[in-house]
């Protein structure tokens, strides 16, 4: 008589198995809402500033002598920044790169809602793509405030660098707190994070300060 052999599954490495119940009882992490829904948002409003600042530029371009819905004083206007080599630094008006460039966070903003999982490399993209946004909306606020053919603050370009710096903090430190700058940022990117508003804040003050400093731009509203 010959014994029965008993045919069982492959094994698996204890230490796999141990992994795998861990991962299997950590609760399910809940989708970022504040995060996705502010990129959607910021996105619609930075594309609203761009599309605005673009019909303008239309309108110009139809009649130089137009009176224009933004240009509310001789310091608060977006009719010198438009006419201004700085307002087509690529040849082309810049409002035209907002309208291309904030489809960006508002596709985002719709697939981080959705619980769409986006790769390391990707979030690095998108945190440079942000932190180029920024470089060049300082730039643009320097060029506003200080050179001698504008000394303006441009009320749609303002709308613009209300929504960019924002992103820009929201996605670094969102990205410092998922570790995708690595561990060691994790702790930091959680203590930032709920300082996104007041550092906006601080940052807009600033900059209408420095302006205000350089020609009356308040005093220019009631005159």
């Amino acid at each position: 008589m010959t014994d029965a052999v008993a045919t069982t599954g492959p094994e698996l490495d204890p230490e796999l198995e141990d992994e795998r119940e861990e991962l299997d009882e950590r609760p399910a992490k809940g989708r970022p809402w504040i995060f996705g829904i502010w990129l959607v948002i910021g996105g619609l409003i930075g594309e609203l500033a761009a599309f605005m600042l673009t019909i303008e530029k239309i309108e110009v371009l139809r009649d130089p002598d137009a009176i224009l819905s933004c240009n509310v004083s001789v310091f608060v206007q977006c009719g010198k920044n438009l006419e201004s080599w700085q307002g087509s630094l690529f040849g082309f008006p810049n409002p035209l790169i907002g309208l291309i460039a904030w489809m960006a966070p508002i596709i985002m903003g719709v697939a981080v809602l959705a619980g769409v999982r986006f790769p390391r490399w990707w979030w690095i993209a998108f945190n440079a793509g942000v932190a180029l946004a920024v470089v060049f909306v300082v730039w643009l606020a320097s060029q506003s405030i200080f050179a001698p053919n504008l000394r303006t603050i441009c009320p749609y370009c303002l709308l613009t660098w209300s929504v960019t710096y924002p992103t820009f903090f929201a996605v670094t430190f969102r990205n410092m707190a998922e570790g995708v700058f690595g561990d060691r940022a994790r702790r930091a990117g959680r203590a930032l994070l709920p300082w996104v508003a007041p550092l906006t804040l601080v940052v807009l003050i600033v900059i209408l300060g420095i302006a205000q400093l350089q020609f009356p731009v308040i005093q220019s509203l009631f005159v």
